[in-house]
C-alpha cells in the first residue's frame, strides 16, 4: 500500500510541477513584458509627439510668415485672408502641447489641418505637409 502511495505522491508532484512551472513562466513572461511595453510605449509616444509637435511648429511658422507678408502688402482684399490666418494662430496657440491626456487632443489637431486648408484655398497655395520619417533629423 506504502508503494501505491508513493507514486502516487510521486505522480501528483509532477503534475504539481507542470503547473507550478507553468504559473511561474507566466509571471516573468507577464513581468518582462511589461516592462518591454513601457519601453516600447514610451518610444512610439515620442515620436509621434515629435511628429505632431513638427507639423503645428510648420502651421504656426507658415501661418506667421504670411500674415507678414499680408500685412506689407496692406490692401483691403487681403483682410479675409488675415482674419483666417489669426484664426489659424490662435488656434494653434490654444493647443494643450503639455497635456497628452486632453480629451480632445486629436479633435483639435483635426480642425487645425483644416483651417490651414483652408488658408491655403484662400491663398491659391498647395497644402501638401509631409513628413519623412526615414530620414527625420529629429532623435530621441
Amino acid at each position: 500500500m506504502e508503494a501505491a502511495a508513493g507514486a502516487s505522491d510521486m505522480f501528483d508532484a509532477i503534475v504539481m510541477a507542470e503547473e507550478r512551472f507553468h504559473g511561474e513562466g507566466y509571471r516573468d513572461g507577464y513581468a518582462e513584458g511589461s516592462h518591454v511595453g513601457v519601453i516600447e510605449g514610451r518610444r512610439y509616444g515620442a515620436l509621434h509627439g515629435a511628429k505632431i509637435g513638427s507639423e503645428i511648429g510648420y502651421y504656426l511658422g507658415f501661418a506667421l510668415t504670411w500674415q507678414c507678408l499680408l500685412h506689407r502688402a496692406a490692401e483691403e482684399k487681403h483682410s479675409k485672408k488675415i482674419k483666417t490666418l489669426e484664426s489659424l494662430i490662435g488656434m494653434i496657440q490654444k493647443y494643450p502641447y503639455e497635456d497628452p491626456t486632453y480629451d480632445k487632443l486629436q479633435e483639435d489637431l483635426e480642425k487645425i489641418r483644416g483651417k490651414f486648408k483652408q488658408v491655403c484655398s484662400l491663398l491659391n497655395i498647395q497644402s501638401d505637409f509631409r513628413i519623412d520619417t526615414e530620414r527625420s533629423p529629429l532623435t530621441f
